[in-house]
């Protein structure tokens, strides 16, 4: 809280969220993906705050992989890309499915506890992975990152009525609190939004999505996140916004509090990374719900004979309650074969880019 404290002193008393969420994840030996805590997990019971989709069951690789196998095969590459790549797990698997596919396997990652512990899940295949702290300045290959944009910080507005404010922390006694200034900064879609309105801008993982574009040449990328396209992030019954904070596989509105102990989110809007993508240079594959994209690529087949309790954790990454409708995979390419490009095989059915 003390580094908080300072930062905030530092920019004259008033700090930007996008500001305070990158310090309460990212300190170095502070944040929340910094501190060696045990983010991924089934249960609380293990120490952990959340389950992510590869540990929640190992088909999730299994079927992404056959996407990842034609795109391999399209652009003539063997390396395969992974962003934020959390305990591993979904590397493991990759791996595993692809065999000789794959001979070289670069993971990007700011924390350095969680580098460890994939070491340790990757240990059979050490000789074809290799970890990198930043982009470098040309790729090629293949792509994938789950729940990666979703942790990326973003800034807050607050509509009172008749103008927008960029929301900020500051001091206040003994804790952090809110802090509202005027700003041009605007949501990306014209909606009719009402007095008391809360809700998120993503211009890092934009950005993101652009540098990527600039330094891919050959090559396609899957990213596998909640969210909405504007039209639906920007509806006016979502006026609080999407902000969530998860500790102990239960969730909260509150980062201010617990400061660097739990995870913070916003859900991704898909049109804006889609619109990024494109200004970039990239081409959209396609868009749509996780549970269509993983039966487009075989999930249903890989279930034949599997146990009840795989069957039932797989069953979670489809179900519309759960995990199937809200999560959502966007694809991206440059310069691979055609028949590709037109025929991705998570896309087959399915496909949302219309409403993006």
């Amino acid at each position: 809280m003390s580094l908080i404290r300072r930062a905030i002193a530092r920019h004259d008393g008033w700090l930007s969220f996008d500001r305070f969420m990158a310090m309460a994840l990212y300190a170095p030996g502070l944040g929340y993906y910094a501190r060696g805590n045990r983010q991924f997990g089934a249960l609380p019971s293990s120490g952990s705050d959340f389950i992510t989709a590869p540990e929640l069951s190992p088909l999730f690789g299994r079927a992404l992989a056959r996407q990842v196998a034609q795109a391999l095969d399209a652009c003539g590459s063997r390396e395969l890309w992974e962003f934020g790549a959390g305990s591993g797990a979904l590397a493991l698997q990759l791996l595993d499915a692809l065999g000789e596919r794959v001979g070289r396997y670069s993971i990007v990652d700011l924390s350095g506890s969680l580098r460890e512990r994939q070491r340790e899940t990757l240990h059979s295949h050490a000789s074809k992975v290799h970890w990198l702290d930043a982009l470098p300045d040309t790729m090629q290959g293949v792509v994938v990152g789950n729940e990666v944009l979703d942790a990326m910080p973003v800034q807050l507005l607050h509509f009172d009525g008749q103008r927008w404010l960029e929301r900020g922390v500051v001091e206040s006694a003994d804790a952090l609190a809110w802090d509202d200034r005027a700003t041009d900064l605007r949501p990306p879609h014209d909606a009719v939004f009402a007095p008391g309105t809360v809700t998120e801008i993503h211009p890092q993982a934009e950005a993101f999505i652009a540098t990527l574009a600039d330094r891919l040449e050959c090559g396609a990328a899957f990213f596998i996140d909640y969210g909405f396209p504007a039209a639906e992030y920007y509806h006016p019954q979502r006026d609080a916004g999407t902000l969530m904070c998860h500790r102990a596989h239960r969730s909260d509105a509150d980062p201010l509090a617990d400061v660097g102990e739990k995870d913070i989110t916003a859900h991704i809007n898909f049109s804006g990374i889609a619109l990024a993508a494109q200004a970039a240079g990239l081409e959209v594959l396609g868009y749509a719900t996780q549970a269509r994209f993983l039966m487009n690529c075989g999930l249903l087949d890989l279930l034949q004979g599997a146990d009840v309790k795989t069957i039932a954790n797989s069953q979670k990454l489809l179900n519309e309650h759960e995990m199937g409708e809200l999560f959502k995979v966007i694809g991206f390419a440059r310069g691979c074969d055609r028949a590709f490009t037109t025929g991705p095989i998570g896309f087959m059915t399915g496909d949302r880019t219309h409403t993006l």
